[in-house]
């Protein structure tokens, strides 16, 4: 039932999320504008500890429902977007879309744990991602479709739809919840930086986030790096890049579905350090200037890169107190993915004045660098008292 929720909110949001650059571009025939809708989107992913020490407030599941049926309403406005002149309600509705999302990431993070025993919780989170990864590969084109034949107006409501769903099943979901403790001071973001302390006296928690944002900033640099590698080796045409997008797809479904029982058999440690050393052979191997190997080098980034992700919001779930998951997995949401926008702004600038060939081997060596590192530290407990588990 908590999959099916993810799965069906999701597919609005994927939808939601290409279709409102090409909105905006169609409007005002900006590219910076249009480019400016993914960014409004993740922008208040920096502000995760405050979001999730409003999340930490509420009991899970209602807050799941109120806040998918607000977003339905919330999205309301966006039928009367027909000018470049309300492009801003489009802009507001999005940052506020992120800042929900954000809130619900927190408090899924901690519902999870209550219908879930602890030992599946890596099979979980793993098919969540192969669900959203895979609705990536599909929701996208249905939404540029709706736009191109009905207008921005038809993806608005596909989406009003698909939030009005997820609240009818989350409200269906049956999970005991225990009412919020007391709030740790006035305002509702007090203790917010509850989550960075959790993360920082955790000896296995703070290795793990430590090397997931390590590996996300040389991402952003990969990914910057995507369009040169299809025009400089591959000497391909910029459409060539949907194909790459396509096999890194594939890959993150694939990690997705193999995450639980990898999980299970090698721990968070090892499972995280194996992940990045794949990442990083593959980010390497794109110098070479073959389609093949081109290809299979998306897939095994897909593969590689979600297995640090997923090692350690999956930690989170099993070593953090209750009372402070929603902070602690926004903190650490934060910390992972932050470093990944301010790298994509770094290897776009490299690309221009340092070869791509160049920048390719080197971002692979540094990612072998951060695998080590995680292989290293591998020796400490993979699980503390608190889990209750070896």
């Amino acid at each position: 039932m908590y999959l099916a929720g993810v799965v069906v909110s999701g597919f609005g949001t994927s939808a939601m999320w290409l279709a409102a650059g090409v909105w905006v571009k169609s409007l005002t025939g900006s590219d910076s504008l249009a480019a400016l809708t993914a960014f409004a989107m993740w922008a208040p992913t920096l502000a995760g500890p405050l979001l999730g020490a409003v999340a930490d407030r509420f009991r899970r599941r209602p807050l799941l429902v109120w806040s998918n049926l607000a977003m339905a309403v919330l999205l309301l406005p966006l039928l009367a977007v027909d000018s470049a002149g309300r492009v801003w309600i489009l802009f507001t509705v999005l940052a506020v879309y992120g800042a929900v999302s954000v809130m619900q990431d927190a408090a899924e993070a901690g519902i999870v744990t209550k219908v879930v025993d602890a030992r599946l919780l890596g099979d979980v989170n793993g098919l969540r991602m192969a669900a959203n990864e895979g609705m990536k590969l599909v929701a996208p084109l249905v939404g540029v479709a709706l736009f191109t034949r009905f207008g921005g107006a038809s993806v608005a409501l596909l989406d009003i739809v698909s939030f009005a769903a997820a609240a009818g099943v989350f409200a269906l979901l049956r999970v005991r919840e225990e009412p919020p403790g007391p709030r740790e001071g006035p305002g509702p973001f007090a203790g917010a930086w509850a989550g960075a302390r959790e993360l920082r006296r955790s000896p296995v928690l703070g290795p793990l986030v430590a090397g997931g944002a390590a590996a996300m900033a040389l991402a952003g640099i990969n990914g910057a790096l995507v369009f040169a590698v299809t025009d400089s080796v591959l000497d391909r045409s910029p459409a060539f890049t949907g194909v790459l997008y396509t096999a890194q797809g594939a890959g993150s479904v694939l990690c997705g579905l193999l995450a639980g029982p990898l999980l299970r058999r090698a721990g968070e440690r090892r499972l995280a350090a194996a992940g990045v050393a794949l990442f990083a052979v593959s980010v390497a191997l794109r110098a070479l200037p073959y389609d093949a190997v081109a290809l299979v080098c998306s897939a095994g980034i897909g593969l590689g890169l979600p297995c640090v992700l997923l090692a350690a919001m999956t930690a989170v779930q099993r070593e953090t107190p209750d009372a402070v998951l929603g902070r602690t997995a926004a903190t650490a949401s934060t910390l992972m993915f932050l470093p990944n926008a301010v790298t994509l702004a770094v290897g776009a600038g490299l690309v221009a004045v340092v070869d791509v060939r160049l920048l390719l081997p080197v971002t692979g060596l540094l990612g072998l660098v951060v695998a080590v590192l995680l292989a290293r530290r591998g020796r400490v407990p993979e699980a503390s008292a608190r889990s209750g588990h070896p």
